[in-house]
């Protein structure tokens, strides 16, 4: 197949075994790659009583069809997996330059089953796999761990996708690191491969994704760089990274304050991240051959780091208004510690937010902390708790399952801003009403990146072929819901081809770079049915592990109306998710596709 380097590899770390396997070239032609093949692969290997940390829980490493080409800012990798998390299908996708070596190097995924006795980590230089012990290794934070692995390896440019001590330690929101501070963070996937006592993965190649027509992709890769700036989205997201979206989301109510609980902080400014961009960036980064450079290279000198990678603008929100820190120093140092310790930045800092508003309640004392005062603002606490979560180490083992469990311990289970057990990123569905729907029908629970309904109605990136449409923004409709639907449909294929959601060339262009990759012949017509073919494996696989219609609700606290930016609106959900199970053809009763 054009597009597809044609095998798997197969590891079961129970028999330390490793092996080459076919690809399944039916599940590729309907379920693309990334998330999506990951999903097809684990449907065959997963039941509704699999341990998310038991041997048989499947961890698959998945590229796509276009990552490793020509085509501009196609160089991630997904993983997935069922989460510790949630209980649910888990994904995670990463950027950087593993993804596409992964592919140099022979493979389009790896699918691991078992579980190792000791620490191992796993070799691939040009389609060779061997697996070595790790118990050096076992203990190392991810920066020290992908340079020893580049050192075993004798490949200085190898690319190391590996855990810290948040996997090892099997904290639910543990993630898969990999270049540096490139983070696989969502749904606890780190924890997944620390229960496996897979320590890291190191890939090496010079093998060449065959292409069907590589002289239309080159010509459509230069169109694509070439009118970048014209894309004031991408421009101004590659002038400040994702920060940069700071102003205007204080501006919109957008980024959530004290615990999604606050409508206006004038400290917020303080994180913008034109600000960094003048007190503590070092230089801008670029995952493989992307033009737009979203990553920052920046430093915390009163902390005596020189070198951070990000932070982006979700760890600005989590480790900063979430929980009332408006020094920005603090919040990229917090930010460090996370990529340190390998911990998702979103579910780390709402956690420790929820312990800052249990105090405040007085549901929490110091008696259950073991004598901490946890309040707002504390920053050089929030730093002590981050390695304590990372640890599980004293009162951060009940941190280091997640927001839901930590509430649920407590006896305060309502207080618990998640959806399906995963906590709600930094976009607030009180400002944008078509990202209720995405977080309540998103497959691995409240996620921004199955369907970016704020960037929609911003007018970043509209899909109008797809009738992916711009509207007002306090819009709960029916209509509504069919976009937003859409649009996580839209998002789904992106995730499946692997393209970084910062691209945004046009329906067009994407639909010619697929077809130039793999030769399919598509047209626009097919591409929601990909994505909604996508999604409905995704959701059977959750109605296997049990979720129900009931668990597709807004959390309490962001069913309270604000002030500001959000001018006290409330999105109707059961308005927006009749819209959307129509677009999907599901039934509305049970949440079941027909």
């Amino acid at each position: 197949m054009h597009g597809y380097m044609g095998k798997i590899l197969r590891m079961d770390l129970t028999a330390g075994t490793v092996w080459d396997e076919p690809l399944n070239e039916a599940y590729a032609r309907e379920f693309v790659g990334g998330s999506g093949l990951a999903a097809r692969y684990a449907a065959d290997l997963v039941t509704a009583e699999t341990d998310p940390l038991g041997p048989e829980n499947p961890l698959i490493f998945m590229t796509g069809p276009l990552v490793g080409t020509a085509m501009p800012s196609a160089g991630r990798y997904s993983v997935g997996a069922l989460s510790p998390a949630t209980g649910l299908w888990g994904e995670a996708n990463g950027g950087g330059f593993f993804g596409p070596e992964l592919r140099f190097a022979g493979y389009d995924g790896i699918v691991i089953t078992g579980k190792s006795d000791c620490p191992v980590w796993l070799s691939i230089i040009e389609g060779e796999a061997i697996l070595y012990e790790a118990t050096d290794l076992w203990g190392l934070d991810s920066y020290a761990t992908q340079k020893c692995v580049r050192g075993l390896m004798g490949e200085s440019r190898a690319r190391v996708a590996c855990i810290g001590q948040a996997g090892e330690h099997l904290a639910a929101m543990a993630a898969i690191m990999n270049d540096h501070g490139r983070a696989a963070a969502r749904t606890g996937m780190g924890a997944v491969m620390g229960a496996k006592k897979l320590k890291a993965i190191g890939v090496r190649g010079k093998a060449r994704v065959p292409v069907a027509d590589a002289k239309a992709l080159n010509a459509l890769s230069k169109a694509i760089v070439d009118g970048l700036q014209e894309d004031m989205a991408a421009m101004s997201i590659q002038m400040a990274g994702t920060a940069g979206y700071v102003d205007m989301a204080l501006m919109y109510g957008d980024m959530p304050i004290r615990y999604y609980q606050q409508d206006a902080w004038d400290e917020g400014s303080n994180l913008s991240g034109i600000l960094m961009l003048d007190a503590f960036q070092n230089r801008t980064l670029a995952c493989y051959r992307c033009p737009i450079a979203c990553g920052r290279e920046t430093r915390a000198p009163s902390y005596g780091v020189d070198k951070v990678d990000g932070p982006e603008y979700e760890t600005l929100g989590a480790l900063g208004s979430l929980v009332m820190v408006a020094d920005q120093e603090a919040v990229i140092y917090a930010g460090h510690l996370c990529n340190v310790y390998g911990l998702d930045t979103i579910s780390a800092g709402a956690t420790i937010a929820l312990v800052c508003e249990l105090f405040e309640r007085g549901v929490l004392t110091p008696e259950d902390t073991g004598g901490l005062e946890i309040r707002y603002g504390d920053a050089a606490m929030f730093h002590r708790l981050l390695g304590m979560m990372a640890n599980r180490e004293g009162f951060g083992a009940l941190l280091a399952d997640g927001s839901y469990a930590l509430a649920k311990h407590f006896g305060v289970p309502e207080l618990a801003v998640t959806v399906n057990r995963l906590e709600v990123p930094m976009h607030d569905p009180r400002a944008f009403s078509g990202m209720a729907a995405v977080y309540a029908l998103s497959p691995r629970g409240a996620c921004h990146m199955q369907g970016d309904m704020y960037g929609v109605d911003t007018g970043q990136g509209p899909a109008y072929e797809l009738g992916i449409t711009p509207g007002e923004r306090f819009e709960s409709s029916e209509e509504k819901g069919r976009i937003a639907a859409r649009q996580q449909a839209w998002r789904t294929l992106y995730n499946a081809l692997i393209l970084c959601q910062f691209q945004n060339p046009g329906v067009e262009r994407v639909l010619a770079a697929l077809n130039a990759v793999t030769g399919w012949n598509l047209a626009v017509d097919d591409l929601l049915p990909l994505g909604k073919r996508i999604l409905t494996l995704k959701r059977q696989l959750n109605l296997r592990r049990g979720l129900t219609r009931a668990d597709e609700q807004m959390p309490a606290l962001l069913r309270q109306p604000l002030d500001g930016g959000t001018e006290g609106h409330v999105p109707d959900l059961d308005a927006l998710l009749a819209g959307a199970y129509a677009e999907y053809g599901w039934d509305l009763e049970t949440g079941a596709p027909f």
